[in-house]
């Protein structure tokens, strides 16, 4: 065993023990003793995001601590099921390992060159098989439900595609939003309940988040870009009134718009990329 795989495993087995003791009915913690697979899923996912936060930042002694927060996630959730009997942190890492290892055949068995874009079909049709074996016939099972909700619409959209469910280009797609920017519109002129204007605007929605995989983008990657720049460009506005001595609850829509303008030139000033 090399150094780093000594290190590694120590490290492991630390994290373990650690994670035993907070869950010690007498001597635990008592936050994590009353803890459940169930309760635990949403700091799952929010330690999850944070890691993508982390990622998008740079910083990477930032991606090294929300790694660390995100590993705990699955040794919580495996200590859990552990003392249910079911399953331990072992067998969490021998079942991804074995299908890492079934998945790359072309790496651990035949040892053949693939492209990415060949990886990518085999692995796809890898999972289908493995789905069929878990009973999951339909085209669109096993899209997580818990994903984001762009997320999951571009990815049922890419698996619908698979069998030909799809529009032949961007161009189609683009058509598309139009069609339900005016159905969503419909509802707001002819004065509809909330539920028919929420379930048109989720169309809306839907459309353009497989309008964006048709462009090669991630519509909840992008989404974050774009709330990081308003959070970004907002802070300048607020700098910008605090040097001015302007006040802006005082604000009228025209003064707003001005501000705007002047954050967005001091971003110009900063970097090429508005």
């Amino acid at each position: 065993m090399s150094e780093s795989d000594a290190r590694a495993a120590a490290a492991t087995t630390r994290l373990l023990e650690v994670m035993r003791r907070l869950r010690d009915p007498q001597t635990g913690c008592a936050w994590d003793r009353e803890q459940t697979l169930e309760s635990i899923v949403p700091h799952t996912l929010e330690e999850a995001h944070e890691v993508a936060e982390a990622i998008a930042s740079g910083v990477l002694p930032a991606v090294r601590d929300e790694l660390g927060d995100l590993l705990f996630q699955v040794v919580f959730l495996a200590r859990i099921a552990e003392e249910r009997g079911a399953f331990d942190f072992h067998d969490v890492a021998h079942a991804i390992t074995d299908k890492l290892v079934r998945r790359h055949p072309h790496v651990f068995a035949t040892q053949r060159d693939l492209s990415s874009a060949q990886q990518t079909v085999a692995w796809e049709a890898m999972k289908a098989e493995e789905r069929a074996e878990n009973g999951e016939s339909g085209v669109l099972d096993g899209v997580a439900r818990a994903l984001p909700a762009l997320t999951r619409a571009a990815k049922l959209g890419k698996r619908a595609g698979r069998v030909g469910f799809d529009w032949p280009d961007a161009v189609g797609v683009r058509a598309k939003v139009d069609e339900e920017l005016a159905e969503f519109e419909a509802t707001l002129r002819d004065g509809e309940s909330q539920r028919r204007r929420e379930e048109e605007f989720g169309d809306l929605m839907f459309a353009l988040a497989n309008w964006a995989r048709h462009q090669g983008i991630d519509p909840e990657g992008a989404l974050r870009g774009a709330n990081a720049k308003f959070e970004a460009r907002f802070a300048t506005m607020e700098s910008l009134a605090r040097t001015r001595g302007v006040a802006l609850a005082a604000l009228d829509l025209a003064a707003w718009e001005a501000l705007w303008q002047d954050a967005k030139q001091q971003e110009r000033k900063a970097s090429p990329i508005d």
